[in-house]
């Protein structure tokens, strides 16, 4: 009778680390959105954030040993390498790059309520406007759903940084977000 398949990601990752062409093609799938919109929101750039999903595959591919299921998940791991290879980039071309309305425009349906629109818009350009670290907070716990433990792993620091890094930028968001609201003036009488 033969071993049952260890699914999980650690199991196919030691597959692919013994030829399993396979094996890595699910690991693919199974986290490259992710790691996508991760790069996406951290960059607002598509090219950018296709660049960096390949590169922290090839990663993968050359660097597999050095994930250890003690220290987090593969996903915190591919985390870190996204992290990673962004500033590596924003390293290089010394700013970072606002998000384009071309990005926006492709994510909302235009037959939806144009007010929805608006706010996406003014959401996301508030999230792009934050500090890294806590940008980098709210993507990974807000928009991707990580843990704080998974998000310290993907990080590299403590879950109490996580914790406080993502508690300032929602009180920052809030503030951005509470400044651009149309101010109306009610008028008095007599005026």
């Amino acid at each position: 009778m033969s071993q049952p398949i260890d699914r999980t990601d650690d199991g196919l990752l030691r597959l692919a680390m013994a030829g399993d062409e396979d094996a890595f093609r699910r690991l693919y799938r199974r986290n490259h959105p992710a790691i996508f919109r991760f790069a996406l929101h951290m960059s607002g750039n598509r090219a950018i954030a296709e660049d960096v999903t390949q590169e922290v595959f090839m990663a993968l591919i050359h660097n597999a040993k050095n994930f250890d299921p003690k220290r987090g998940t593969l996903g915190g791991f591919l985390f870190g390498i996204a992290r990673n290879q962004l500033r590596k980039r924003w390293g290089q071309e010394q700013r970072l790059v606002p998000l384009p309305d071309a990005y926006e425009e492709s994510q909302v349906d235009h037959d939806s309520n144009p007010a929805s629109f608006e706010t996406i818009a003014r959401v996301r350009q508030a999230v792009n406007s934050l500090p890294e670290g806590y940008r980098e907070a709210v993507v990974l716990c807000d928009l991707e759903g990580m843990s704080y433990e998974e998000a310290a792993t993907a990080l590299d620091c403590p879950v109490g940084t996580v914790r406080s890094r993502l508690h300032r930028a929602r009180a920052l968001l809030m503030e951005k977000l509470r400044e651009r609201r149309p101010v109306i003036r009610a008028s008095v009488v007599g005026e």
